[in-house]
């Protein structure tokens, strides 16, 4: 069988219709074929104009169904694909490399969310592409509930136009406190030697200028400011504008005995944002958002600059991994 022929695109009820485009899109293996992962990898990889031209269209691609059963299988998988790696540095979760270019996705206790952003919106160096892959199912909830950027602005601006106005002319300043060590309680709680990848203080220097971040060096631990940086970005690829930021994460999610979290983001002249509008982006968000429950082996495949992420709490067990790409 021809590899175009591995790939089947289907629809589930989660899904849905923005412009006449099911989001996300689902791939499904042919029931026809007996699949391995070797012959995945090289499907993935001669049918990567497809992949990429649904994609761009959808914004999200699942993959359901296909053999890939744990780290080292995702690990090929995304090398498959043929992006090159980003390496974590600068973000603020909490995150154990397992494999490879694989890394556990945010290691926050099950009962906190995450709320919704674009992976690092707040420093300047973000990836492009993000994978997904459930190795471990949840007991229940979970989710990783996913939003079209575009859809955000577009409500945004036609609500609250002068603050949508004022976002695109100052844009946004992130401030945080990191510890020197790993906080695994809290949703942002990566310390400045895993965050900057050294234990030497002016090497994370050299690699926060890098990023455009600067560091005020603290008794137990530093605090981070970066920024201005644009809230609003323009998505080239699709000719429009998208909600580029961490902005409702921060807000109301960057929060842990170090940081309060309507301090860890302002306009970018230094002023407060308004609580009112943000808390109404937050339901802008949910309101627009798809939520799949995952399964063993589902890989999620987001185009970072088309697609803000969450995640829902949940009984354990699960597992969910990630593999950031340029």
């Amino acid at each position: 069988m021809a590899h175009d022929e591995l790939f089947v695109e289907t629809s589930i009820p989660e899904q849905k219709a923005v412009g006449g485009v099911l989001f996300p899109a689902v791939l499904y293996p042919s029931p026809t074929v007996d699949l391995d992962l070797g012959s995945f990898n090289a499907a993935v990889a001669s049918q990567r104009p497809r992949l990429e031209s649904l994609l761009r269209s959808s914004g999200a691609i699942l993959l359901r169904g296909f053999p890939v059963r744990d780290a080292a299988d995702f690990d090929r998988a995304v090398a498959a694909f043929g992006y090159d790696e980003l390496p974590y540095v600068g973000g603020a979760a909490p995150r154990t490399n397992v494999v490879g270019r694989v890394f556990t996705a945010n290691e926050s206790p099950p009962d906190q969310k995450i709320p919704f952003h674009h992976e690092m919106a707040q420093v300047p160096e973000f990836p492009t592409k993000l994978f997904f892959f459930c190795e471990v199912e949840p007991g229940s909830g979970g989710e990783t509930p996913i939003v079209l950027s575009h859809l955000v602005y577009e409500r945004m601006k036609a609500k609250f136009p002068e603050f949508v106005a004022r976002l695109e002319e100052y844009g946004l300043i992130y401030t945080r406190v990191l510890g020197e060590g790993d906080d695994p309680s809290s949703p942002i709680g990566r310390g400045w030697q895993s965050t900057f990848l050294t234990k030497d203080r002016s090497v994370a220097e050299e690699r926060a200028a890098h990023l455009g971040v600067k560091l005020e060096w603290l008794e137990d631990g530093v605090k981070t400011v970066t920024g201005p940086i644009p809230a609003i970005r323009l998505d080239q690829t699709r000719g429009r504008k998208i909600w580029f930021n961490s902005m409702v994460a921060a807000y109301t999610g960057w929060e842990d005995a170090r940081n309060d979290p309507v301090k860890a983001v302002t306009f970018g002249d230094g002023t407060p944002l308004p609580a009112d509008i943000i808390h109404e982006c937050l339901n802008i968000l949910e309101e627009e958002s798809v939520a799949i429950g995952w399964k063993k082996g589902d890989i999620l495949l987001l185009d970072n600059l088309a697609v803000l992420h969450s995640r829902r709490s949940f009984d354990p067990p699960r597992r969910i991994l990630a593999s950031l790409c340029k």
